[in-house]
């Protein structure tokens, strides 16, 4: 806060809007201000304070007794008596008492923390005498509680100077979270103040939270600092909830059609607010973000003249931002290229910029608008022309038709120049198009290169050793503290093996930094934190400090697959039933090390490091924890070259587990699962949804392992019938499910069908997340890994094709991709509608231009023999073959498609029919046949 306020907006608190009484006289104050002001930041103390009955060191105790006791109402009025010798020596008791929650004291009844908390937050408040001081205690996290202490809060600090408020309102203002949860606080600083706070996101949404009602419209009006709240509410980059909501029945209380009123009655200056809006539209983000003002901007409906004055910015907008915000910056300046005054070098930057996008309704928009311009005025095609080039390299053949076709329109216009300049991105066109650019351009154009084709695939990962665990407890527990572990299954298995290695050396060493690390006070109010699951690392932790209660681990390590009632389900119950046992085992002479933590980054475990670990164990004289040994066994490389000797190794241990360790490396295939799609009920013929009740997984009875191995892995041997099971834990599973079964993806892959096919036919995020790691573990390659990849290439969500795109190129560069499996798995899904014919195209489109046309060219061969000859063709089929046609005029495949024939020779000129034919003709050619006319 400058010294010098006496620059800041004067505002009264009569003229504040939502704050009633906030000027009165507060709870514990009761007359004139008396005390020596030296200057700004100086708290002023009350003139009349009536002493305590029994002295100051009695009201210190009456306070601290109040705090202790949660009864913050009370806490204001207990502070008023006291003087400043008095608060300073509460100031003293209360922050050791804080420290004391801080540690976990004061958690059993009758004395609750949170409470405590929240009296310890409005105590602090009237007891500290500088802004800095008050905004660091009313910003502390551990103190912020509930809403209804602001208020109390602001009862608490008395009587202060404008300038003492005015600085604390603006440090609190520029604490989001403070900010926002507790406006009336800061607000009525702000009033006390006189001051205008500077607009922070937080104060914003504060104000938007508090203002909300059915007075909207009055209370907006009645508020000075409106204009300016309301112009960085535009602004933001998320704008305030409160914003967002729609209209519904409530229209007294929606935001944007307030606001373009305001503007009607000039409350709200209408440049200012069309400036903030188109601001912010320019900066674009995901649509949630700009609906706010985009809505805005539509009902203020702006004038030609307005439109006019933001051309840049709406030429910025049709080029970057999202489809709707895209379309209505297109249709604005579209009015004023009707109208003549869109310059032409704005409409030139305008077409460049939109004909790089992808939306097929905005490119021949652009398009239909360049030909009615050059229609009107020829002289312009040196300028257009070549910013309409920019779809000469679109993925839509129909796209470059229309384009080429401008072109040839209006190319007699164009100086020598910009012919050449023309000629030379028309090398970018597609084969379909190529005799049509060579007579237009003649010799202009240049030749394609020539050479054989060679197909680019990524590189083959190869496994990498993970890096030992943590060499210090302070990095063991700042790995554990790492943001987004969840995401990484081996950081996270490294993480927790150094914690329960230094535990294990020294656990109140350890424990002493989770304390310092972890904002573990919520831990306290287990078990209802941890009622469902052990939240990551955290029921770990939490053992270690000896807060979890036994009984929730001992209960969460036996969990089985009767917990479970989905495949994703049973898998988190291993990982889950792991924590649990990890938590009752940490820092005890128990649990060593962890048995189960990966050596290569692909999750699985060097067969002969394992025996080292059961060995180090044998010395010790521990037994393996059941689940840690359990899972293992399942990580083990059991076709690494050491394998076998370390088999014998752990026969030679003549221990129960180096026994079972032998065994298990030993045999063929310990884990093993096969799916199964039941067909559809006739009733349910159009409901493709329904796949998701249709993959049952059944794996093989394995009565002797099963006995062996502890609940929560029994299902793996045959614990869980194969009835179909709808699966919806993809959302939340991320990859941890991987790190199961890292060196049996056969299996892994049918337990992620079910998820999978929520993913392709629902609306469910982030299934294809296991892919990758999929695809680069070990084991054998079968149906159960390509119908996975199938249900990934067809997903709704477009980062989970991605994954899927990544996973089949990996598989394609090892060697293990059966493109024709893959490609009939996809066949049926298409043929039923569980995979959609547009995002099938869109994967296949981003695996090809990656430089794999042959693998991509591969599967779909595999793909439309089965859906050409149907009766009713498939929606969007034809986006399927525009990619197939590329991937074929590109990499020079010659082979017969059953069914391509009778499409090509049908009358029209549909997408299906155009691409069929334009795909023959590639096939034919690259057959070493004359491409004949398809009539």
């Amino acid at each position: 806060m400058n010294d010098d306020m006496g620059t800041g907006t004067n505002v009264t608190g009569a003229s504040m809007a939502g704050t009633d009484g906030a000027g009165a006289s507060m709870a514990g104050t009761d007359g004139a201000a008396t005390g020596d002001v030296a200057g700004a930041g100086v708290r002023v103390e009350s003139g009349v304070r009536a002493e305590a009955a029994g002295g100051p060191e009695d009201g210190v105790e009456a306070l601290l007794a109040a705090v202790l006791e949660g009864r913050t109402a009370e806490v204001p009025a207990l502070l008023g008596p006291l003087d400043a010798t008095g608060r300073k020596a509460a100031l003293t008791r209360l922050k050791a008492l804080r420290a004391e929650v801080k540690a976990g004291k004061w958690t059993t009844p009758p004395h609750h923390p949170h409470k405590i908390c929240s009296a310890l937050y409005v105590a602090g408040a009237g007891c500290l005498t500088t802004p800095a001081a008050a905004a660091s205690w009313l910003g502390a996290r551990d103190l912020l509680m509930w809403e209804t202490d602001g208020p109390h809060a602001l009862a608490a600090l008395g009587e202060v100077t404008p300038e003492w408020a005015a600085d604390l309102a603006e440090r609190l203002a520029g604490r989001r979270v403070v900010a926002e949860n507790r406006y009336e606080l800061v607000h009525g600083l702000v009033v006390r103040s006189g001051y205008a706070v500077a607009p922070t996101d937080g104060y914003v949404t504060g104000w938007t939270r508090h203002l909300t009602d059915d007075r909207l419209a009055e209370r907006l009006r009645a508020d000075p600092q409106t204009p300016d709240l309301v112009a960085h509410a535009l602004g933001m980059a998320e704008p305030p909830e409160r914003l967002t909501r729609k209209a519904g029945r409530r229209p007294e209380r929606h935001w944007p059609t307030v606001l373009v009123a305001l503007v009607a009655d000039g409350t709200l200056d209408r440049k200012r607010i069309l400036d903030v809006c188109v601001s912010r539209l320019l900066r674009g983000g995901p649509i949630r973000n700009l609906r706010v003002p985009l809505e805005i901007v539509r009902l203020l409906a702006p004038e030609a003249e307005e439109v006019g004055a933001r051309i840049p910015e709406w030429v910025g907008i049709a080029a970057d931002t999202p489809s709707i915000v895209a379309g209505y910056a297109q249709e604005l300046l579209t009015g004023l290229a009707a109208a003549g005054t869109l310059p032409v070098g704005a409409l030139a930057e305008m077409t460049s910029g939109v004909l790089f996008r992808t939306e097929k309704k905005l490119l021949r928009a652009q398009l239909a608008l360049v030909g009615t311009v050059l229609a009107r005025e020829p002289g312009a095609a040196d300028a257009l022309l070549p910013a309409v080039t920019e779809a000469f390299g679109n993925e839509d053949t129909d796209v470059q038709e229309r384009a080429l076709q401008l072109v040839a329109r209006h190319l007699s216009a164009v100086d020598p120049g910009v012919r050449r300049e023309l000629a030379e991105a028309a090398g970018l066109l597609s084969a379909a198009h190529r005799q049509t650019a060579e007579r237009l351009f003649g010799s202009a154009l240049e030749s394609e290169a020539s050479g054989p084709y060679e197909e680019i695939l990524p590189p083959v990962p190869e496994p990498q050793r993970v890096a030992a665990p943590a060499g210090t407890v302070e990095e063991a527990v700042a790995e554990a503290a790492a943001r987004g572990l969840a995401e990484d299954p081996v950081a996270f298995e490294r993480a927790l093996d150094g914690l329960v290695r230094f535990a294990h050396q020294d656990r109140e060493a350890v424990a002493e930094a989770v304390r310092a690390a972890f904002p573990w006070e919520r831990w306290r109010d287990e078990p209802y934190y941890f009622a469902y699951e052990p939240r990551g690392l955290e029921a770990v932790l939490a053992g270690l400090l000896g807060v979890l209660d036994p009984a929730r681990g001992d209960l969460g390590r036996r969990m089985g697959p009767v917990e479970a009632d989905c495949l994703g389900g049973a898998l988190s119950v291993v990982t889950e039933a792991r924590l649990w046992e990890a938590s009752e085992l940490v820092g005890t002479g128990a649990l060593p090390c962890l048995l189960a933590a990966p050596t290569l980054s692909t999750g699985t475990i060097d067969p002969s490091v394992l025996v080292e670990r059961l060995r180090d164990y044998q010395n010790a004289g521990v037994e393996p924890a059941p689940n840690d040994f359990a899972q293992a066994l399942l990580r083990v490389a059991r076709t690494a070259p050491s394998a076998d000797s370390a088999a014998d190794d752990a026969a030679a241990l003549r221990t129960s587990a180096g026994g079972r360790l032998a065994s298990w490396l030993r045999a063929a295939a310990p884990v093993a699962a096969r799916h199964r799609v039941s067909d559809r009920d006739e009733d349910q013929a159009q409901r493709s949804y329904w796949l998701t009740s249709r993959i049952g997984v059944e794996f093989g009875a394995r009565p002797e392992l099963r006995a062996e191995f502890p609940p929560s892995f029994r299902w793996l041997f045959g614990a869980m019938d194969p009835t179909p099971r709808r699966c919806r834990h993809g959302k939340h599973a991320g990859a941890l499910w991987f790190s199961v079964l890292p060196a049996d993806r056969e299996v892994l892959a049918a337990c992620l069908l079910p998820s999978l096919a929520y993913g392709a036919v629902g609306d469910m995020r982030g299934v294809t997340e296991p892919l990758t790691a999929l695809a680069e573990a070990e084991g054998p390659v079968g149906p159960a890994v390509h119908l996975a990849l199938a249900l990934g290439l067809g997903c709704v969500d477009a980062d989970d094709r991605l994954r899927a795109v990544d996973a089949v190129l990996v598989l394609a560069a090892r060697g293990e991709l059966d493109a024709a499996r893959l490609g009939g798995e996809l066949a049926w899904l298409l043929a039923e509608g569980s995979v959609k014919a547009n995002r099938l195209a869109d994967a296949a489109r981003t695996a090809a231009v990656t430089g794999a046309y042959g693998t991509v060219w591969a599967v779909l061969a595999a793909t439309l023999p089965g859906l050409l000859g149907a009766a009713t063709p498939v929606r969007g089929l034809g986006e399927v073959l525009a990619v197939a046609a590329d991937c074929v005029e590109r990499c020079g495949a010659g082979d017969d498609v059953d069914g391509l024939a009778a499409v090509a020779a049908r009358r029209g000129s549909s997408q299906l029919v155009t691409q069929a034919r334009r795909l023959l003709g590639a096939l034919r050619q690259g057959a070493g046949q004359t491409p004949t006319e398809v009539a």
